[in-house]
């Protein structure tokens, strides 16, 4: 009796969920994936920083920001930024449409919501970046050592990427240039040849 009954309220709630669903307009309905499906996105990456092990390893470590004009599209462009943007952006959008506002109102204020969050991820990645870079890193200590491409870096250094390595036992991102006459694609092992400054690499996708 008590399975059937777990059984049975199982069902009643897969039922008032699909109810729920189809009682909605398709523009309510967009929203509420975008805010769904990027929440759990957002989870799944706060988890991973966590298991990522030290506790250098944190969004302000994903998204350091480099003092140079050419980097800036970087800092806002990257995977966790957009996370935070349609996470932001879908809510916001929920919240707009339970107000009572209109398509075009809704649509405006979670943009503006989406942006200034990413905004205030810049801002707070910038900060933890100038404490990280007047802490004890040694960035000379990188080369050598092996790390990953996290945004692909353009050949004979015609701009700027970003890799994922382990230096002094804690991992960071930092941002890469390459003399490879081939640009360097994402998930890709390269290794450390020089440094620019104290928050730029050169690397190189020969190993050997």
């Amino acid at each position: 009796m008590l399975i059937f009954g777990s059984q049975t309220c199982s069902v009643m709630v897969l039922l008032d969920i699909s109810s729920w669903w189809q009682s909605m307009a398709m523009f309510e309905k967009i929203f509420w994936v975008i805010a769904l499906l990027f929440s759990l996105m957002f989870l799944v990456q706060v988890v991973l920083s966590f298991a990522a092990g030290d506790g250098d390893v944190s969004a302000g470590d994903a998204d350091d920001y480099i003092g140079h004009d050419d980097g800036i599209g970087y800092q806002f462009f990257t995977i966790k930024n957009l996370i935070a943007f349609f996470t932001i952006f879908g809510w916001t959008g929920i919240a707009c449409i339970k107000g009572g506002m209109g398509k075009g109102i809704t649509i405006l204020l979670a943009l503006v919501a989406g942006s200034l969050m990413v905004v205030m991820m810049a801002f707070l990645f910038r900060s933890m970046s100038r404490l990280r870079q007047s802490g004890t890193l040694q960035i000379k200590n990188a080369i050598g050592l092996i790390g990953e491409t996290y945004l692909f870096i353009p050949a004979l250094r015609g701009g700027f990427g970003k890799v994922h390595i382990k230096v002094q036992g804690s991992l960071h991102e930092l941002q890469a240039m390459t003399d490879d006459e081939q640009q360097i694609a994402t998930g890709k092992l390269v290794k450390v040849v020089d440094v620019i400054n104290d928050s730029t690499l050169v690397v190189t996708s020969k190993l050997s």
